[in-house]
């Protein structure tokens, strides 16, 4: 019981941090505007996230894997159009 409510937890917890990312995504792909957006940030922001996404496997963590897959590929999106309209 006390697993499932850790699990369930962790799940709520990383569809809400992982969900505040995809405004930010959707708004870049639509307007292709990112001067405001700071280039150090997100690359540091993406690789954090490439190894918490490494931490959740070798833990075998559903909510961390999870979460870090989705956050992972909205953070390369914005990443990417950073880059590319920089």
């Amino acid at each position: 019981m006390l697993e499932a409510i850790i699990i369930t937890l962790g799940l709520v917890a990383a569809t809400c941090t992982t969900i505040s990312f995809l405004p930010q995504a959707i708004k870049v792909i639509r307007t292709k505007h990112t001067s405001d957006l700071s280039l150090a940030m997100y690359s540091l922001f993406t690789f954090g996230v490439f190894l918490w996404l490494v931490y959740g496997f070798f833990l075998k963590d559903i909510p961390l894997i999870a979460a870090n897959t989705v956050t992972l590929i909205l953070s390369s999106i914005i990443l990417a159009m950073k880059l590319k309209y920089k």
